[in-house]
């Protein structure tokens, strides 16, 4: 499927993204607060966007805000507004973001990053649809449909108390999950075909064939950076691309895909081996019998052994542990004797 939103499109037909579409298109004409959860890159802003444009304030300014991007001692002028002389430097009245969204949509992004000092103010804002600039004591009010994002977990941030729970509660009236693209792996060849064309104008270099094997390795490919890192990467395929094919440095792709893999099976050995290690520490480097460290981890002592073997773990005599240097292991196993 392919929507128009100004300059961009949505571009996906997965199962996954089709019941993120199916959201939008049900809570785009309700003025209900909307949080959109997602990792970095899976198009938090383009939703957004998708929100306010199939919506009655669609003639409407949309506004946005980075939280994350703003200094917290300058976050409140730029949300509220600041009357002349509020703080150093204010040389004008300026209007906050809330009063340039009237009658339109308000997206605050990194909405994790908020300073807990703000949040009341954001939370009343919310609610009453009014505030006050900084040195101020009139009421402004406004029509504003706030729509927020985040690639944080806010009930964690809650529990943390970094959070407020009310301000989170009134955040999370629609929540909207984006997946990231491994969960949707059949649009990837979709958009690689959309940025192939978007730049293609924009550099004038037609480009009128990908082979397969290139889109076997960029659908293999796990984009921990998501849609904005196969962007990027579709350009800088583009710019050394000659000729009609579709040439991208699939060198630098595969490296990074081994790379990544080799540290996840790194820090999967890392963790088994520090648990094994921690309990043959408690029972003093014994292996075997019913206090010994098999039983403790529910495994035969035949298997505990192997896999001290394969994690490079060795026993003395003593049974005591003691740790001696790294040795080079391409599984990124540390080898420790007993």
């Amino acid at each position: 499927m392919k929507s128009k939103l100004g300059d961009d499109e949505i571009v996906g037909r997965s199962l996954a993204f089709q019941q993120v579409l199916n959201l939008v298109r049900m809570v785009a004409n309700t003025d209900s607060v909307t949080l959109i959860q997602g990792e970095t890159g899976t198009g938090k802003e383009v939703i957004a966007r998708a929100i306010h444009d199939q919506s009655s304030r669609r003639q409407g300014p949309f506004v946005t805000l980075n939280c994350a991007a703003i200094p917290g001692p300058l976050l409140e002028s730029e949300l509220f507004g600041h009357e002349k002389g509020a703080f150093t430097g204010a040389c004008a009245q300026t209007k906050g973001r809330f009063q340039l969204a009237d009658r339109g949509t308000l997206f605050l992004d990194e909405i994790g990053d908020l300073p807990l000092e703000l949040q009341p103010k954001l939370l009343r804002a919310l609610q009453e649809q009014e505030f006050e600039r900084l040195g101020s004591g009139q009421t402004i009010r406004v029509n504003v449909r706030v729509v927020a994002a985040t690639n944080q977990n806010l009930a964690e941030l809650v529990a943390a108390k970094r959070f407020r729970a009310d301000l989170y509660y009134r955040l999370n009236v629609i929540p909207i999950c984006l997946p990231a693209l491994r969960e949707r792996v059949e649009d990837i060849p979709l958009l690689v075909e959309y940025f192939v064309r978007k730049y293609s104008v924009r550099f004038n270099k037609p480009i009128d064939l990908i082979p397969h094997e290139v889109m076997d390795v960029l659908q293999a490919h796990d984009w921990p950076g998501n849609i904005r890192e196969l962007q990027n990467f579709i350009e800088r395929a583009l710019v050394f691309s000659t000729g009609s094919v579709l040439r991208p440095p699939l060198t630098d792709l595969r490296r990074m895909t081994k790379q990544s893999s080799a540290a996840a099976s790194c820090t999967l050995a890392e963790a088994e081996r520090e648990h094994i290690l921690g309990v043959l520490k408690e029972t003093d480097g014994q292996i075997a019998g019913q206090s010994g460290a098999a039983t403790r981890l529910g495994l035969p002592r035949t298997t505990l052994v192997y896999k001290m073997r394969r994690l490079g773990i060795e026993t003395c005599r003593s049974h005591r542990a003691r740790p001696i240097q790294q040795l080079p292991d391409e599984q990124c196993h540390t080898a420790v004797s007993f």
